[in-house]
């Protein structure tokens, strides 16, 4: 199996693969039309990126049947057209997590203490330290948290050492999960906004969180609140947030933001940093060595259980309800040619199985096949299927 890697990936990532007999290509500097002709000369079996997006050319040029995102996030991946041609989508969630609340929390502590400004005065030879003694503090200030996933709960357990309540809101956050987490569950994100003194925004982009983050979210913000975003650039309506700034004194710290370059390095012409009181980092949120060497693992790992098994872990593009409606149950003896027969009169019905499993008992004498269909078969299909093989013992049609 030949894996093409288009990123900055750990050596000790890449040794792994080797040792495991699987063909590495890294090239680190591939994209767009380039990446392109290397899937279509390669014959890679698995693509491997991390920033880089990959387009519809490109997953229609070769035979990739895996692209692994080495991180959380995969909106820079065109899913649709990976699901269309079958090829699995897989991500790491989890692995940075600490590496992404780490970052958020330096923030948090920059846009307190104005480390920026003081480290730019520094740098001009200005000393101020009359202007730079004012600050509130996180002792007591109530952070407001938007998702509750496994970075978000990496903020609680942060939060609450440095002596910080926490609100939260998330779809999938219960009145009996914050009670365990020890934070206050509020039933919309502009309810966390009334209610924080500071915001983090913990939510992966979807087409529900694209612009979660709007102007009623901010005007709901008390005046001269913190604002803090290392999710993804597209939850937060940017205008709206250049608004509140100007307008409500709201500070800001970004690792994120819409005019973000596509490359390792370029210029910054987002105008968002020109105001006052915003800060900014360099989408560094996962780029910890840490981070990465777990990111790595996950990857490694994954692409050894797709070899094994012809199934890989963490697919995000699976359909999590098919047309089938209805579940054939055949219970037969493990014989050459059962399962033919069977679908060859689901074929000559003009049936289509949508998903089958086959289990076979200890002693591989007998098995169950569990075909999902998109319709039912009529009595005489059934009943060609039992009269048509003496090796079925039974059979069950449900409705699903």
């Amino acid at each position: 199996m030949k894996v093409l890697i288009a990123d900055k990936f750990p050596e000790s990532g890449l040794d792994d693969l080797r040792r495991s007999g699987f063909e590495v290509v890294c090239e680190p500097e591939l994209k767009d039309d380039s990446l392109t002709e290397a899937l279509r000369a390669s014959g890679a079996d698995v693509l491997v990126v991390r920033s880089t997006k990959v387009t519809a050319p490109m997953l229609e040029a070769g035979r990739l049947s895996l692209v692994i995102r080495a991180g959380a996030g995969y909106n820079t991946i065109d899913v649709k057209t990976a699901s269309a041609r079958g090829i699995y989508v897989a991500n790491c969630p989890g692995k940075n997590s600490i590496a992404v609340a780490e970052l958020a929390f330096g923030l948090m502590l920059a846009l307190d203490r104005r480390l920026a400004e003081n480290v730019a005065d520094l740098k001009q030879g200005r000393w101020n330290k009359k202007e730079y003694s004012k600050a509130r503090g996180l002792l007591g200030r109530t952070l407001g948290l938007i998702g509750v996933g496994q970075i978000g709960r990496e903020m609680i357990s942060r939060a609450h050492a440095f002596g910080m309540p926490v609100v939260a809101w998330s779809r999938s956050l219960t009145p009996e999960r914050a009670a365990e987490l020890g934070i206050e569950r509020k039933d919309s994100p502009v309810e966390v906004a009334s209610s924080s003194d500071i915001i983090s925004v913990h939510v992966a982009l979807k087409d529900e969180t694209r612009n979660l983050i709007d102007w009623k979210f901010f005007e709901a913000m008390s005046k001269g609140a913190f604002f803090i975003n290392t999710a993804r650039a597209e939850v937060v309506d940017q205008s709206a947030l250049e608004r509140a700034v100007s307008e409500r004194g709201l500070r800001a710290a970004l690792d994120v933001f819409a005019g973000e370059p596509s490359a390792g390095t370029g210029a910054v012409e987002d105008k968002i940093f020109q105001l006052d009181g915003v800060i900014g980092t360099h989408h560094i949120g996962a780029s910890t060595d840490q981070a990465q060497a777990a990111i790595a693992d996950e990857t490694v790992r994954i692409i050894r259980e797709y070899k094994d098994t012809g199934r890989a872990p963490n697919v995000v593009n699976l359909a999590k309800k098919t047309p089938a409606t209805h579940l054939l149950v055949v219970r037969h003896y493990d014989r050459v040619g059962v399962l033919a027969d069977i679908f060859n009169q689901i074929k000559s019905a003009g049936i289509n199985a949508q998903e089958t499993e086959n289990i076979v008992f200890e002693g591989a004498m007998a098995a169950i096949a569990r075909i999902h269909l998109d319709q039912a078969p009529s009595k005489e299909t059934l009943e060609a299927m039992r009269s048509h093989s003496s090796d079925i013992i039974d059979m069950s049609l449900v409705k699903l």
